[in-house]
């Protein structure tokens, strides 16, 4: 099912004298398609429901010159739960599948950069209804001996819908009436989510123990079906209890293959268990089998926890989580103390020294620490105390003090981490301790490194060097300004080496960055810094970078290249091109901006560049100077642009305006091509006979003898005295002509894809079918249905109905014309009633024709349908025309209704249809045709009175 929402800016007003450019006007909303229902929320909005997992097609219809763009845009419905919007820059947005977050208000909006852009909005309502959830529960005071005897059971039943459900309790096959049973009462509870309504089961009885089903409805809008759930109460029934094989936390190496168990050791019915991780999926390699979940070969990414469900809508579900931790452990560090007491950065005799090792590991609280002194365990002692947490360090750091420094302490001390028991291999550290092994560190620039000037897009290093201290500690990089952050996002980064390498540099990435040491891997004592500045060189960025220049030939032309940014700010050089040849001209001030003048002239067309240079590079800016006109701009919203001529010809009036026609030489005339098949039809100048085109006003000019159904590719180019400008092309289509209700004299030939307004039936069996002889199946039946349309013509459409399978005898198809308002007619003198005249082309040909009847439907209270005209059976080889009158007492539609024969030789066909005002004339002319189609006509159109100069609004229903 597809639904179209169709948004139609401006009304259908023929155009003022003179008026050519305007802006979009405001909106009017019509409809077509179908849709489950379309109501009015206010003067200015509709809501649209549609069923969930449809096709949702909303197009917007826009006037406007020059053509508008138009985008649409959504905000979030009541079914979404946060703000979303959307940006799809074209007439139609077509969501396949929609679902109910993409419910909301949708807003179309036009803009040609001309007065204030049109806007209207949509609010789309997705239906559903989901297969509702029933859960039985028990008070909690009544949870004791035997489960449901004698006690009071409450059956929930649970659904989202949209809109509200309605809902059915049955015992059995029997439906449950609270009027009628004193044993059962049902309610809608509080503080629910989703729809819910409660059976409760007062003190249990014997026939309470049955199927239950609870059925959910929402009254088959948009076709979705009722759905329902059915739970057995029996006295066995009990909620689930679930036993874990394992701990609460489980700890394992990486490559361990880990099982875990969820055994049900209560419920009835039989619970369903189901396993699922927190944060994130189950990873690909778990294996579930029942209630069991194996995962192989584990990773520190499969870490997590891990949950069992056991559900068997009874009671509330069971769950047991199982936290699972995967060993790991890196980057081991360690930090030398000096005596902080004594505010030392040196190792001093007689003087306290801490020693202290932390590694990054998971579980944290889980690793060992062992400390050695030459290869000797440390042991706690008066001189040495080993502190297994250190809480002046960071949590999960081990340190070993040293009391009162001697010369016997001076030694190599290793610091070992490991997890006991566990295959993850365990990280050492050496330090040395001795008086020439520990000094401070110095950290310094190397000469002409303070400032490093790089061009854009290529690498730069900035270094910072400890050049002195034992051990030497790594180098930090930071930005000096701490609210920006380092090229990769990180707002600290680490360099062994004290260089930084910068790639891919751009002009964001300029300014200072601080260096400092580390406090770790070395002494932890008073941070070193200093600080390099980068300078990124980038040529000058420029304005404009491309310029279109209109001017009129010996007329004087000045062009301006300004300069906005450059580094550095020291301009090397400034040319001038024509066409890529320089100038010839005194060198220019470089503190100026660059300017250039000359008189323009038939040769010296063309392209002009002015060259900017410092020393990291060339910029440029570019001037397309030409006294060519600018290129025409078409009018696409000609009312009515189709004209009907003899010989199966017509007319197309082609409408357009002039950028600027005063900004270039006088406009003179326009070229015109009118081509099919890549073949100049029409190659031809168009004279405007000394009137010159004005800014914004529209032109005209009518291109005859197109042969209907045919496009064509139209081009089109102004003259000027010493130039033409650029071809633009665009394509003319045939389109059935609209017509307003009033006289006229046209007839629809189904030759548009819109087949004139007129629409299928939605309550039929099957549809009528558009076609001509170049889009005929080559297996179809050779003796029924036309060869062609009732012209003749192998292009031309007709409507018909295909009577081979899977149609079968009495299969009925309606075509349903526009909806026509008899309101806006005025009948003949003394008459209340207009009479119309129904005129149309039929062809029935074969053995096994069914019958064909057009018939009158009448818009009331109720729709009233009467049989005007009716054949059956074979009526020859040819196409026969019929008519006949119709008075209708309100609005009315014509009813083309098909019916199938007794076999597949059985095709019926109908094509040139008229609905005019006045009776029928002995030929039959089409004078008075009131309407039938054309390149605005939609369906299921009702026209309002036309007594001003224009509709002020259409009514689509």
């Amino acid at each position: 099912m597809e639904l179209f929402w169709i948004l139609l800016f401006s009304s259908l007003c023929p155009l003022a004298s003179g008026q050519g450019v305007y802006a979009p006007a405001n909106a009017q909303i019509v409809h077509s398609g179908a849709a489950c229902n379309v109501k009015d929320d206010n003067i200015s909005e509709r809501i649209y429901t549609i069923k969930e997992g449809d096709t949702l097609v909303l197009q917007c219809i826009v006037k406007g010159h020059p053509r508008p763009q138009v985008r649409w845009t959504k905000t979030a419905g009541s079914a979404s739960d946060k703000f979303q919007e959307t940006s799809i820059y074209n007439e139609t947005l077509r969501i396949e599948g929609i679902q109910r977050v993409q419910g909301g208000r949708y807003y179309c909006k036009a803009d040609n950069g001309v007065g204030v852009a049109a806007i209207k909005s949509i609010r789309v309502d997705v239906q559903y209804l989901d297969t509702p959830v029933l859960t039985v529960h028990q008070t909690i005071s009544d949870v004791r001996g035997s489960y449901y005897q004698e006690k009071t059971v409450f059956l929930r039943c649970t659904v989202n819908s949209n809109p509200p459900a309605r809902f059915i309790w049955k015992r059995g096959s029997t439906l449950i009436e609270q009027s009628k049973d004193n044993g059962v009462d049902i309610y809608e509870p509080l503080y629910t989510q989703g729809e819910t309504k409660v059976l409760k089961l007062k003190n249990l009885r014997p026939k309470d123990f049955a199927d239950y089903t609870c059925q959910v409805s929402v009254r088959n809008v948009c076709n979705i079906e009722d759905k329902s759930v059915t739970f057995r109460l029996t006295n066995a029934t009990s909620p689930p209890m679930i036993r874990l094989s394992v701990n609460d936390t489980v700890v394992v190496d990486p490559g361990q293959d880990v099982p875990l168990s969820c055994d049900v050791i209560a419920g009835f019915p039989p619970p369903n268990v189901t396993w699922s991780r927190y944060p994130g999926l189950l990873p690909l390699s778990a294996q579930v089998r029942g209630s069991k979940l194996i995962l192989r070969a584990v990773t520190p990414a499969d870490a997590g926890f891990y949950n069992c469900s056991a559900v068997n809508n009874v009671g509330n579900p069971a769950r047991k989580n199982v936290n699972l931790v995967v060993r790991t452990m890196s980057n081991l560090t360690f930090q030398i103390t000096p005596d902080s007491n004594k505010d030392s950065e040196t190792i001093q005799m007689r003087r306290d020294l801490k020693l202290s090792c932390h590694v990054d590991a998971t579980p944290q609280d889980k690793v060992n620490y062992t400390w050695y002194k030459n290869g000797a365990p440390v042991y706690n002692s008066d001189s040495l105390i080993l502190l297994r947490s250190d809480p002046d360090m960071a949590p999960g750091t081990s340190s070993l003090e040293i009391v009162d420094m001697k010369f016997r302490d001076l030694a190599t001390y290793s610091c070992v981490a490991n997890f006991p028991g566990s295959r993850v291999p365990e990280l050492r550290v050496d330090i040395n301790i001795s008086q020439n092994s520990v000094s401070p560190p110095m950290l310094a620039v190397p000469p002409g490194g303070q400032a490093v000037s790089v061009r854009e897009g290529g690498t730069a290093e900035l270094a910072c060097l400890v050049v002195d201290g034992k051990p030497r500690p790594p180098v930090l990089w930071s930005r000096a300004d701490k609210d920006l952050l380092m090229p990769l996002g990180k707002t600290m980064v680490e360099t062994p080496d004290g260089r930084l390498r910068l790639r891919n540099v751009s002009r964001d990435m300029m300014g200072a960055y601080r260096c400092q040491t580390a406090t770790y891997n070395g002494l932890n004592i008073k941070r070193r810094e200093a600080q390099v500045q980068l300078n990124v060189l980038f040529p000058p960025t420029l304005d404009p970078v491309f310029q279109d220049v209109r001017a009129r030939n010996f007329q004087t032309v000045t062009l301006r290249c300004a300069i906005l940014r450059w580094n550095p700010p020291r301009l090397t050089d400034v040319r001038w091109y024509r066409n890529g040849d320089a100038i010839r001209m005194p060198m220019p001030d470089l503190k100026e901006v660059p300017e250039l003048k000359f008189k323009l002239e038939p040769t010296n067309n063309g392209t002009y560049e002015c060259r900017v240079s410092n020393i990291a590079g060339t910029s440029t800016c570019t001037f397309n100077v030409s006294a060519q006109p600018y290129n025409v701009e078409f009018y696409f919203d000609t009312p009515n642009p189709v004209r009907i001529l003899k010989g199966n010809n017509y007319s197309y009036n082609l409408q357009w305006t002039q950028k600027d026609p005063e900004a270039t030489d006088r406009i003179m005339g326009y070229w015109i091509i009118v081509r099919k098949n890549k073949q100049n039809l029409v190659y031809t100048q168009i004279d405007l006979k000394g009137k010159d085109p004005e800014k914004g006003v529209l032109l005209s000019h009518t291109i005859s003898n197109l042969r209907i159904p045919l496009s064509y590719e139209v081009h089109l180019a102004p003259i000027t005295t010493y130039s033409r400008g650029d071809f633009v092309s665009r394509i003319i289509q045939y389109s059935e002509p609209y017509t307003y209700p009033r006289p006229s004299d046209h007839v629809c030939g189904f030759e548009d894809e819109r087949i004139c307004g007129f629409s299928q039936d939605r309550s039929d069996v099957f549809d009528w079918t558009r076609q001509n002889h170049l889009t005929q199946n080559p297996k179809r039946s050779a003796n029924t249905g036309p060869e062609t349309d009732r012209s003749g013509t192998k292009e031309g459409y007709y409507m018909y109905i295909e009577a081979s399978r899977p149609r079968v005898q009495g299969d009925k198809a309606r075509l349903l014309s526009p909806l026509f308002n008899v309101s806006s007619i005025r009948g003949p003198k003394g008459s209340g009633r207009v009479p119309y005249c129904i005129s149309f082309y039929y062809h029935m040909k074969g053995k096994h024709i069914g019958t064909l009847n057009v018939l009158l439907r009448v818009r009331s209270i109720a729709s009233v349908d009467s049989v005007m005209w009716s054949r059956s059976g074979h009526q020859g080889p040819d196409w026969k025309k019929a008519f006949f009158n119709i008075t209708p007492s309100g609005p009315f539609q014509i009813v083309f209704e098909g019916i199938r024969g007794q076999s597949f030789e059985g095709d019926i066909a109908i094509d040139d249809v008229s609905i005019t005002i006045g009776k029928c004339k002995e030929e039959n002319t089409v004078a008075n045709a009131v309407l039938i189609g054309g390149s605005h006509a939609l369906p299921l159109a009702s026209w309002m009175t036309f007594g001003l100069s224009c509709f002020l609004s259409l009514l689509y229903r």
